[in-house]
């Protein structure tokens, strides 16, 4: 038995010493460009640090300029939040009933899915440029389509007033993407016999995406609202490429603040207290919407 048992701790030793190598490629990947910039960002945030010299240690004093004497620090932080309130219900809802669109049994679906895929392949700078041609208040093709109707468009990304609501306009151009897909998925797996129930009480169609669709698509629904509000915190390169924070520090979101703050000021140390800050709000508000969701997402089996 002492063989046996020792062969089997050499067995388990060998096999645990080649699980390890297997992972060290992605072990030493987050040491080295995940925890150790995270642990050097959290101690930069208590330093003045200018990357041309030593980091002097302040304690909390970036935090507590920035929550007490930075005037843009609250511009940057209600641009982002109104932002994602704009931006998240229209992304949400897009994609749904897109997946409900293309989920009907008609000819020629499955082109209809492609092609509304295919523009959420071009994304990131390529996309901002388009679209701000597109929004250009003279000769964009926006205002040259609201004026077929006798509608005279706004300035759009000249404008305070619209510039947020240009961003959300243009963030409509992805609800055909990886979240059409999903829902497209969730919707698949949805039992008929839940939908010929609602039949046979009566119901119509409203009634089945009520008292079906929805309840049935509200973990996949839960899971997307929390991942945009992610995204959508972390805003930047739209407002980077089109408006760079203008006009009147109307898009001056907190992502694009704090790259100011870093690359353009060379504070370092107030940067990586921003970036801190943004990981305490995120966490406040994941935690408030797993709260909420135990009220209204519907689990298969109650779970």
């Amino acid at each position: 038995m002492r063989q046996v048992w020792e062969r089997l701790k050499t067995n388990r030793g060998r096999e645990a010493t080649a699980g390890y190598l297997f992972l060290s490629p992605w072990l030493i990947g987050f040491f080295v460009f995940g925890l150790y910039p995270m642990v050097m960002s959290l101690y930069y945030s208590l330093c003045r640090f200018d990357v041309l010299r030593v980091p002097q240690f302040i304690g909390l004093e970036n935090y507590e300029t920035l929550l007490t004497a930075d005037p843009y620090f609250g511009i940057s932080v209600w641009n982002t939040l109104v932002y994602t309130v704009l931006r998240v219900p229209f992304a949400i809802t897009g994609s749904l009933l897109l997946a409900v669109l293309v989920n009907q049994s008609v000819r020629g679906v499955k082109w209809f899915r492609t092609a509304y895929f295919l523009p959420s392949i071009i994304t990131g700078v390529v996309l901002s440029v388009i679209w701000l041609w597109l929004f250009n208040p003279s000769v964009g093709l926006v205002n040259e389509v609201l004026g077929w109707f006798g509608i005279a468009g706004p300035l759009w990304l000249q404008s305070p007033d619209w510039s947020k609501p240009a961003l959300v306009l243009m963030g409509l151009w992805s609800i055909g993407g990886a979240r059409m897909i999903v829902f497209l998925a969730a919707l698949q797996g949805i039992p008929d016999h839940l939908y010929e129930a609602v039949e046979i009480d009566g119901g119509g169609a409203w009634a089945k995406f009520r008292h079906v669709t929805l309840p049935m698509l509200s973990p996949v629904i839960f899971l997307w609202t929390v991942l945009e509000v992610i995204f959508s915190f972390q805003v930047f390169t739209e407002a980077y490429v089109m408006t760079q924070g203008g006009p009147l520090n109307s898009t001056l979101f907190y992502n694009l603040y704090l790259y100011y703050k870093a690359f353009d000021d060379f504070e370092m140390g107030y940067a990586s207290a921003m970036a801190w800050i943004l990981l305490v709000i995120t966490l406040v508000v994941t935690v408030i919407q797993f709260r909420l969701g135990k009220r209204w997402v519907h689990y298969e089996g109650g779970v």
